[in-house]
């Protein structure tokens, strides 16, 4: 197998086969950031004068190909060939010869994966953020079609108070906002530039790590060479924390949409075509696609206990365990967004039930606005308790079922234009545009 490190002596073949495990698969995926951190490389090498500007243009020029090639799915990482850093070295030396064999001069495989890594990580949050936006302003939009429609809201899972479908909605945008608060820590902790620590201890050639940190459009360095490469399992786990929060939320409403859709319930209903039968029950319409989403966002809440449990108690410095990480983190990524698009269809096609609270079971989620109601008449709050409960108890108790609730994000003032605003000032700042534009001009 063609590796960057190999010499004399070949390696076992079972060594070699557990060694390796899935990287040559899960590295296709990274295969177009491996050729970014490239292109800024070589750039950075002939500035300090390790590349002639002739060698600069042929490999430039060969490494933009790879790129077209990478996206129009024409690239693959060859059987006998053990990553995605071996694949592109080796196919530049092949077109364009000696200039193809020196791009890896100031750079170990570890800070190359790394800078591989940082920039699959960074594309796959600016992805989450657009899919859970999306989510969010389509629960939005159905808080707003739906602020006026009552919904018995429930504690111990017994019937407690008014709610609506506004409010029930709202809260789950308003949960994705603050979920987005972990995202961007990740992508704060992710976009730092740790190309230039070479194997975590630097490089004796008079490397311009700020050159590429401007040209891949990091926001900064990780200074430090040694933290540089401590960093491979810390990123990881602040990224699965942030997944394992949107899962969490996307997981409770999913419970939600499996109790709503109950005959016991009856509030909420689909399309038939988006419902699975039973074998042999002829009325069943299971609610699959909430409780599989229900399952899969369960395991991504174990996600970072997972990089935790890989990561914890190694020493500084680089450890071979670290590639498992990409097993964890890559289908992760995958999974919470193929959740949060399905969340968005599913809920795109919902109807609502519109007279949920006529059914008499529900007259004592107003015992509490009857309550409010005899203490704003200038009865004492506890005197007033003890009269409706008194009517409770004796059957007597006849509610008015309207609800006046005016405060600050109550049934009636569900302030969702704030939430919308918090929501667009924490997307500004990701500064994706600046990203993408930085990217662009890599490879224009």
């Amino acid at each position: 197998m063609s590796k960057l490190w190999q010499k004399a002596t070949d390696v076992n073949q079972l060594v070699d086969a557990f060694t390796v495990g899935k990287d040559r698969e899960l590295d296709s995926q990274m295969a177009a950031f491996d050729v970014l951190g490239s292109l800024a490389h070589t750039r950075m090498l002939q500035s300090i004068g390790l590349l002639n500007s002739d060698d600069l243009e042929v490999v430039q020029k060969e490494l933009k190909a790879i790129y077209k090639e990478i996206e129009s799915g024409d690239f693959a990482i060859e059987a006998d060939v053990e990553d995605v850093h071996s694949q592109v070295e080796m196919l530049l030396t092949r077109r364009i010869g000696e200039a193809g064999k020196k791009i890896h001069s100031g750079r170990s495989r570890n800070d190359q994966v790394l800078v591989d890594l940082k920039l699959f990580f960074r594309s796959e949050l600016q992805q989450l953020v657009e899919s859970t936006d999306a989510l969010f302003r389509t629960m939005i939009n159905l808080s707003e079609k739906h602020k006026d429609v009552l919904l018995p809201g429930y504690t111990h899972l017994q019937v407690a108070m008014p709610s609506s479908f506004g409010l029930w909605f709202g809260a789950y945008a308003e949960s994705l906002a603050d979920d987005l608060e972990l995202v961007r820590a990740a992508w704060n902790i992710t976009n730092k530039n740790p190309l230039g620590s070479a194997a975590g201890y630097g490089s004796s050639f008079p490397l311009n790590r700020t050159m590429t940190t401007e040209l891949l459009g990091f926001d900064d360095l990780n200074y430090n060479v040694v933290y540089a490469q401590m960093g491979r399992g810390k990123t990881e786990r602040i990224i699965a924390q942030a997944i394992s929060a949107i899962a969490a939320t996307l997981g409770r409403m999913a419970m939600d949409q499996v109790l709503y859709l109950s005959q016991n319930f009856a509030f909420v209903s689909y399309p038939e075509n988006l419902t699975t039968g039973s074998s042999i029950m002829p009325h069943k319409k299971n609610p699959d696609v909430w409780e599989i989403m229900r399952g899969r966002c369960n395991r991504l809440q174990a996600l970072p206990n997972d990089v935790a449990m890989m990561t914890t108690n190694l020493p500084s410095g680089y450890h071979r365990e670290m590639q498992l990480l990409k097993e964890l983190l890559f289908p992760a990524f995958s999974e919470i967004k193929s959740c949060l698009q399905m969340a968005d269809f599913m809920l795109q096609n919902i109807a609502v039930k519109t007279d949920i609270l006529s059914d008499a079971k529900y007259d004592y989620l107003f015992s509490v606005d009857e309550v409010n109601r005899l203490a704003l008449n200038g009865t004492p709050f506890r005197d007033a308790y003890k009269q409706v409960g008194l009517a409770i108890e004796e059957g007597q108790f006849n509610p008015v079922k309207k609800v006046d609730h005016t405060h600050e994000g109550s049934v009636g003032n569900l302030m969702n234009d704030c939430i919308v605003a918090n929501m667009d000032k924490m997307l500004d700042s990701f500064n994706f545009r600046r990203v993408n534009e930085a990217i662009e001009k890599l490879v224009k």
